[in-house]
């Protein structure tokens, strides 16, 4: 790469940023979430077909990505990288970043089922946690590691392959934390197990799970769940 290419790189990436409107994009972006178009364009006040516009520069510039969930696209920042270089700015700049707040009830931010699998924080949680111990490997679509396979079998939890149509793990992105959290044969083999032992408990006509006393010694011994 010569001088010419990457100082126009680097005149691009900056431009990208420099738009207040843009800006504020990726200083709501920094809490790790994804999240619509709409729900951008509200919180930053301009109308649907200019966020679209924003977000579209942004893109171009590999400072966000997008995340196709049902109908519905949801924006994220590209990765650490980026994070690390905005978290860089916003110290110099000196000021407290803005916030998106969720209008979920606390009850289902926390605990409730996606279609078999659970879903809220502590689900995200979880899933986090998994990677971080490397008890599941890869990117998006993954697999157990051999620690892993010993760690949830220990726990009762069905490792078997999933059937042929079926992805055996993978990220699902959560709608009320706008993280991912796990789907997939084994996610769902983790909430049956997780409910057997009695450590979180379906309420009557919703999706809320409520975590047990026995459930939440166990998340935090087994996982090392903050709960």
């Amino acid at each position: 790469m010569n001088d010419n290419t990457l100082e126009d790189r680097l005149a691009a990436l900056t431009a990208a940023i420099a738009d207040r409107t843009r800006a504020r994009m990726l200083c709501l972006l920094m809490d790790g979430r994804a999240y619509t178009a709409t729900e951008l364009s509200a919180a930053v006040d301009v109308a649907a077909s200019t966020a679209s516009s924003h977000l579209a520069r942004l893109q171009e510039q590999n400072l966000i990505g997008c995340v196709k969930q049902g109908r519905n696209r949801f924006y994220r920042l590209a990765g650490k990288p980026v994070a690390d270089m905005l978290e860089s700015l916003m110290a110099l700049a000196g000021v407290e970043r803005p916030t998106v707040k969720s209008s979920t009830p606390a009850s289902l931010r926390y605990a409730r089922t996606c279609y078999d699998h659970m879903a809220g924080e502590i689900a995200v949680q979880l899933h986090h946690q998994l990677l971080a111990r490397a008890w599941l490997i890869g990117d998006n679509d993954y697999q157990l590691s051999e620690a892993g396979q010993a760690a949830l079998t220990q726990l009762g939890i069905d490792c078997s392959p999933a059937p042929t149509r079926r992805r055996f793990a993978c990220d699902c992105l959560d709608w009320s934390e706008r993280k991912a959290h796990l789907g997939g044969a084994l996610g769902a083999a983790i909430l049956a197990a997780f409910e057997k032992r009695g450590w979180v408990q379906r309420q009557l006509d919703s999706r809320e799970l409520q975590l047990t006393a026995a459930g939440r010694k166990a998340l935090s011994a087994h996982f090392g769940l903050a709960l």
